[in-house]
């Protein structure tokens, strides 16, 4: 006898069961990028700091000691200032620390939208009444193209900033009550 279903609930298929597990896949990478750029915009917003405010300070401390010169120490101290503020300035420049932790921010929070997104494909919109295999093989490719674009486009996460992500993630900070709740 055919099994027959009363409850209105969508008939297993395979190939949804396998898009599901895609899209967790998907989820999971996704979590991993998102909480990695975090973690290399951090960095670079302490590089900013730690080279932006010894700049200004030592600027003013040059401008200072200009009007004290009389005193072979402070005329000395004026020169040792004199070099250190462009060096400072120079490798601010050159590693333009505020223009990284952008990029990173700017990455980790696509990567945040499309982890979101994948979440909600695989929990509702894979379970809906009048979604197809087709239609959901659709969805899934579209997302994984999104993926693939911003893997394109994102800067590279260094190592430590995953390796810290990833302990991160490990440890609990990218974990809901809600979710333990409910198993």
């Amino acid at each position: 006898m055919a099994e027959v279903i009363t409850t209105g609930e969508r008939p297993p298929s395979k190939t949804r069961d396998q898009v599901i597990i895609e899209a967790k896949r998907l989820e999971e990478s996704t979590l991993y990028s998102c909480k990695g750029h975090h973690q290399a915009a951090q960095r670079w917003k302490t590089w900013h700091l730690w080279l932006g405010i010894p700049t200004v300070v030592i600027s003013a401390l040059v401008a200072f000691t200009k009007t004290a010169e009389q005193n072979p120490l402070v005329a000395a101290a004026a020169v040792i200032f004199a070099i250190v503020v462009p060096v400072l300035s120079g490798i601010t420049t050159f590693l333009n620390p505020n223009e990284k932790e952008a990029a990173h921010l700017a990455a980790a929070h696509a990567y945040d939208r499309l982890n979101n997104a994948a979440r909600m494909f695989w929990s509702i919109d894979c379970w809906a009444a009048d979604a197809t295999d087709e239609g959901l093989t659709s969805q899934l490719r579209s997302l994984v193209a999104e993926k693939d674009d911003l893997n394109k486009a994102s800067p590279q996460i260094p190592k430590s900033a995953y390796k810290k992500a990833k302990k991160g993630i490990e440890d609990g900070e990218a974990s809901f009550k809600v979710d333990s709740a409910s198993k």
